[in-house]
């Protein structure tokens, strides 16, 4: 885009923006105890896994030996389960297992537990809604051919625009 509108002098194509709802980003840790959760490196929960594939991805979960000294730091990879149990549960939950983690007395099964239901719960009807229209093959032919039309208005008006602004004349 900017590019194109510098080249040509025009202002044109808008340049992409990021967007959020208007609060801080927040970057999802992945389940192996790095980095952000991700598809590509395969230590993520997808909105569509069900509730065994949830369980099991998150009992693999990396952990630790444990805390060792009353307070102490958490490790990344246990930071990363507690950042994810802030986003799914309540602030009940997330006190008890802070509470657990700081008195050390946490069983990481628990919070493995835990955590997956939250999950679960919190990914449930998204699931559910991503299964009714995957299922619904009237309704997606018809955003299919909605979407392809609307695409081929739009696009049909852009590459028109595009060539005059380059110069290219139609015969």
């Amino acid at each position: 885009a900017r590019r194109f509108n510098n080249f040509y002098q025009v202002e044109y194509f808008r340049e992409p923006a990021a967007f959020n709802f208007g609060e801080d980003l927040l970057k999802i840790p992945g389940l192996d105890g790095s980095g952000k959760m991700g598809k590509s490196e395969g230590n993520c929960v997808y909105l569509s896994d069900d509730a065994k594939t949830i369980e099991k991805k998150v009992k693999r979960a990396l952990t630790d030996a444990g805390p060792e000294t009353p307070n102490s730091v958490k490790p990344e990879c246990i930071e990363n389960l507690f950042t994810i149990l802030k986003v799914v549960s309540t602030p009940e939950v997330i006190t008890h297992f802070e509470g657990k983690w700081n008195s050390c007395e946490i069983r990481y099964g628990d919070l493995k537990k835990q955590l997956a239901e939250d999950i679960i719960r919190a990914t449930s009807p998204i699931r559910e809604r991503i299964l009714d229209i995957q299922n619904d093959d009237a309704y997606l032919a018809k955003v299919t051919k909605e979407g392809a039309e609307k695409a081929r208005i739009s696009a049909s008006k852009t590459l028109r625009e595009v060539k005059e602004i380059m110069g290219f004349k139609s015969f």
